[in-house]
């Protein structure tokens, strides 16, 4: 049987990879201004082959399923991307591993298991790089709230996640739009916005908007 708080990190993995495959044409959009080439293409068809083989993960308990989509995403998507994102699920599910229901604290325990993860697989990488720039903001602001009142409800938090990752999206965008990115990533590059950061915040985004219940789904 699966319990609310593992049914809401199904949703919320099945939104963020239903999200990376529908924006495909906007990330990809995004590469060819900033020159990371891949980060769109490889994102979408990882996450698709995620969706295409999901109802053969056992999705009864959370560190598996976040192991399963770990190794699926480093076996089958090339590119920087696979080994990040796949790294990434992977700290996450070491954070949730033998739990059997799931709290708020885990649910950062497995954001910042991912930013680490992140950071590293993503040195050598722009948009994996900027990722972390809404990621990190976006997870201290969920544990902000949920320290003020644990009983926040699930689509308040998402909200709360949302917000936070777009502020940082634009402040990333803005402050590259003043400076010029290769001060910001010691690349010779044009100022503009990152997919990184954009992506985060979009996935945030379409997580809070759709969330079970929901006065927006």
């Amino acid at each position: 049987m699966t319990s609310p708080s593992s049914a809401n990190l199904e949703f919320v993995v099945r939104t963020i990879a239903q999200t990376a495959v529908d924006n495909e044409r906007a990330f990809g959009e995004l590469d060819a201004v900033v020159g990371d080439g891949d980060f769109g293409y490889s994102l979408a068809r990882g996450f698709e082959i995620v969706l295409a083989d999901w109802d053969s993960f056992d999705r009864t308990e959370a560190s598996g399923l976040l192991q399963k989509i770990a190794l699926t995403i480093s076996k089958r998507v090339g590119g920087t991307s696979g080994p990040l994102w796949g790294t990434a699920f992977l700290r996450a599910s070491a954070a949730v591993k033998g739990k059997t229901e799931l709290t708020g604290e885990d649910a950062v325990a497995m954001l910042r298991g991912a930013a680490e993860g992140i950071k590293k697989r993503g040195n050598s990488d722009v948009g994996d790089k900027t990722l972390l720039d809404a990621l990190v903001p976006m997870t201290d602001a969920i544990a902000e709230r949920l320290a003020a009142d644990p009983a926040t409800p699930a689509p308040e938090v998402a909200k709360v996640a949302a917000g936070a990752a777009r502020a940082a999206a634009d402040a990333t965008t803005s402050m590259q739009a003043r400076r010029g990115r290769a001060s910001y990533t010691g690349e010779r590059s044009v100022g503009s916005p990152d997919a990184g950061a954009v992506a985060v915040a979009v996935m945030a985004e379409r997580v809070a908007q759709t969330w079970p219940g929901s006065a927006s789904s």
